[in-house]
């Protein structure tokens, strides 16, 4: 169970909000209504999704001051204490990308030598989309987000965005290896810039590597795990989904979750 000590946790949590997005639509539980762009908790809090309210304003839109707020707790939970957390304990997508990764490694699907994408590219999809947005006055990406697609079709049964959905996967397995979450999502790219400051962090303790290289084979943004190997210090690169898989396969103990704050090499 060490294998997936935080897989597993991840799945129950993407899941059972899903549940109760389902919950609400279909039976009326009133614990959690709306999206993963904007929700309701309880008819008291509103919880917005930050990039998406930019997205709104970049439109000419004013936003509600419980949105702006909701927006700002949303903000303060990732980048303060999680990062990326978003990406790999939230967003419905990462189980469909999460899939199309495994059966790569399952599979051996190599395609790297025949497309390579910069990681920089989905920032200047972030860009673009709040461009576009301020252009033709709406949320840009929440029009095209499989994010948005996804949860409709699971939450309301509208299969309308499942082949963008589809789309995302295919690519993921046979043209680029963590193409979505890894070098396209402006959402993901959103919380990569602030997600240096969490205080959750990944911590590598060099003593203990024997250089395996296990967390390599497991981790989306591999180019985070730079100091592996090579010396003891925390994972600090905004791009990491805090998602815990290189902890979950390293023998070594050599990795673990800790406070930024704790500064003991």
């Amino acid at each position: 169970m060490r294998k997936y000590q935080y897989l597993i946790p991840r799945r129950i949590v993407q899941l059972s909000i899903l549940l109760l997005f389902v919950g609400g639509n279909y039976f009326g539980w009133e614990i959690v209504r709306g999206n993963y762009s904007s929700a309701i908790i309880a008819d008291v809090l509103n919880l917005s999704d930050p990039y998406a309210v930019m997205q709104i304003v970049a439109a000419g839109f004013l936003a509600s001051s419980s949105v702006l707020f909701g927006a700002l707790i949303v903000f303060l939970i990732y980048v303060i204490i999680g990062g990326r957390m978003f990406c790999s304990w939230v967003c419905p997508m990462n189980i469909v990308t999460d899939l199309a990764f495994r059966l790569r490694r399952t599979f051996k699907i190599e395609t790297e030598n025949k497309i390579n994408i910069s990681r920089s590219i989905r920032f200047y999809i972030l860009g673009l989309s709040l461009l576009v947005s301020v252009v033709f006055g709406m949320a840009a990406f929440e029009v095209i987000s499989p994010i948005s697609m996804l949860h409709r079709a699971i939450v309301f049964g509208s299969g309308s965005g499942l082949a963008i959905v589809a789309l995302v996967f295919l690519v993921d397995l046979f043209i680029l290896k963590a193409g979505w979450c890894g070098h396209i999502c402006p959402l993901g790219a959103f919380y990569s810039v602030f997600g240096k400051q969490a205080i959750i962090k990944v911590k590598h303790n060099h003593n203990n590597c024997t250089n395996c290289m296990a967390c390599f084979d497991v981790c989306i943004e591999e180019q985070v795990l730079s100091i592996v190997g090579k010396e003891s210090d925390f994972i600090r690169s905004g791009a990491c989904t805090n998602c815990g898989r290189c902890i979950e396969v390293c023998d070594d103990n050599a990795l673990k979750y800790a406070l930024k704050f704790d500064l003991k090499k």
